[in-house]
């Protein structure tokens, strides 16, 4: 390696570091509790043509990776020539942001010495948009909240006033997605001013030469990855709840010599209620299954997710166009990775894991007083169920994948409103038994304080349709909602919550890995001795015996 290299190799190193303090500024200085605690928000720098040359470690994949094509748009729609410095630019458009109204995302135009250089680009979940609020019941995007199109949030660094105010009327939570509007902007700035200040230290005039390094390193080593794979070509489906009926995802996988395509014909047409996923969203999540079973060490960029081509028929519920309601197209889009593993296990053996819960298992109340001493809020929370069983690895308890959002602690959730979290433990047995175990998923049991009632908006999959096991492991366990009176709900939508009664939830486990018979006995011993299991599950399930469970429970 070259000097030369050596330095870029570094630069490359400084600017994921200066990305992942961008994201850091993020957390600290957001409003929302989806952002301050569970992470659900990215953060990247983009060269002067607008392709991703690094993003935060914090983040998820559907943020980043959407985000990766969003540059893009903002190019066009405000128009290269007009940018400035002090400019800030806003959208929560679904089809050129990542996926629904409730992410904003939020581009600078990053200059150096006067110069326009590149773009620092973030996007957070926030949470509320107005419209019918966070859940799957609109009809089309219209009721799902204010649409803002690409447009100035900064022009010259003067904030347009008029913009605020129209959020401001038309969300029930103004003051924390106009906070949440500032974070953003002040974490661009943050970009901006460690990219300045790094090309100041290399004294490097613009992002040109590290940019073609980053890009033409990323693509090669990507392309070699795929190079080494065997030449195939498989496909897989998997049905999950949906909503108003059960949709089928279709995938299939090709290896090529220097690109792999995933195409997603045959999956179920758009569904009436809000759980339809734009392209760019089915991209995202099906790049990032893809990048994790091939080239999972290679940096994350515009070259490297380049090789991983994905195509979709036109208004499916993996590629739906405008109108379509989205606002739940995490559902749908946290589903795409397990269907990608089933094409990829048939290529890749001992390579990728179980179905897991996939979905996050989010809900949100909306509480109302019913006395004058009681207070509206909107709480959403995001929890985990259990990911698929590894070849070789257990699957891990109450873990988001795909997503990688953290679950939201009891205390962050109690103090977002008048909410009571009676109980949150995890599910023993609903981890899929096999050779490596399923993940375990969670019980969960909400209400609010004397005086407040709630809506309940339902979020979830895996209620008739649970992770299913590979190559003999069985399925995890399902998702069930309930009232406290023993009144089952559906997995999604919106219920009407009276005072004093409380909603019970068993968040769902991931699928099994290999046959139960295999398990260690030592592994089946540690998971009773732990509460991961029952004794039933562990003598009819593992074939421990008596004396075996007798021991470990001793």
């Amino acid at each position: 390696m070259t000097a030369h290299s050596v330095t870029h190799q570094i630069m490359w190193n400084r600017l994921i570091s200066v990305v992942e303090e961008q994201a850091q500024a993020l957390v600290r200085t957001a409003f929302s509790t989806s952002v301050r605690e569970a992470g659900d928000l990215s953060a990247g720098v983009y060269d002067i043509e607008g392709r991703m040359l690094a993003q935060a470690v914090t983040g998820t994949p559907g943020h980043v990776n959407a985000m990766a094509e969003a540059v893009a748009h903002f190019m066009r729609e405000i128009g290269t020539d007009t940018m400035a410095e002090g400019d800030v630019y806003i959208t929560n458009d679904p089809w050129m942001g990542t996926g629904h109204l409730h992410d904003i995302t939020v581009v600078t135009p990053a200059f150096h010495q006067g110069r326009h250089v590149g773009y620092f680009g973030c996007t957070a979940h926030v949470v509320d948009v107005g419209g019918r609020g966070f859940g799957s019941d609109a009809n089309s995007v219209y009721e799902e909240g204010l649409q803002i199109p690409i447009m100035r949030f900064a022009d010259r660094g003067t904030v347009d006033q008029t913009l605020l105010r129209m959020i401001r009327v038309n969300t029930r939570e103004p003051d924390q997605l106009i906070g949440d509007l500032y974070a953003l902007a002040a974490c661009n700035e943050i970009g901006q001013r460690r990219l300045s200040e790094m090309l100041a230290e290399y004294a490097t005039a613009d992002l040109s030469e590290i940019s073609t390094y980053i890009l033409s390193a990323s693509e090669k080593a990507t392309i070699d990855r795929i190079a080494a794979l065997p030449a195939g070509t498989a496909s897989a489906t998997m049905q999950i709840d949906g909503y108003s009926m059960p949709v089928t995802l279709a995938c299939s996988v090709a290896v090529h010599p220097n690109h792999i395509a995933c195409d997603f014909t045959g999956t179920s047409a758009p569904d009436p209620k809000g759980i339809n996923v734009p392209m760019v969203y089915t991209r995202a999540y099906a790049c990032y299954a893809l990048k994790c079973a091939i080239a999972p060490d290679i940096p994350n960029n515009a070259a490297s997710l380049a090789p991983f081509r994905i195509t979709a028929p036109e208004d499916t519920i993996v590629n739906a166009v405008h109108p379509a309601p989205v606002a739940l197209r995490h559902v749908i889009g946290h589903l795409i990775p397990d269907t990608v593993f089933g094409a990829l296990d048939q290529l890749l053996p001992a390579t990728v894991p179980a179905e897991g819960a996939g979905a996050l298992c989010n809900f949100q109340m909306s509480i109302r007083p019913t006395t004058a001493e009681g207070s509206r809020a909107e709480v959403l929370t995001f929890n985990s169920g259990g990911s698929g069983a590894r070849p070789v690895l257990d699957g891990l308890n109450a873990t988001a994948f795909p997503s990688g959002v953290m679950t939201m602690p009891v205390e962050a959730t109690e103090h977002a409103g008048p909410v009571i979290i009676w109980r949150k433990e995890l599910r023993p047995d609903s981890g899929g038994a096999g050779e490596s175990r399923g993940g375990l998923g969670q019980y969960m049991e909400v209400g609010t304080r004397p005086g407040h009632a709630f809506d309940f908006s339902a979020m979830f999959d895996r209620v008739d349709h649970p992770a299913r096991g590979r190559h003999g492991g069985q399925e995890g366990g399902a998702t069930s909602v309930r009232l406290s009176d023993g009144t089952a709900l559906g997995g999604k939508g919106r219920t009407r919550v009276p005072e004093g009664a409380t909603v019970q939830l068993a968040f769902p486990g991931g699928g099994g890995y290999g046959d139960p018979r295999n398990r260690a006995p030592q592994a089946v011993a540690r998971d009773l001795r732990l509460g991961y299991i029952s004794e039933d599950t562990a003598r009819n399930t593992y074939g421990l015996s008596e004396a075996q469970i007798r021991d470990a429970l001793a």
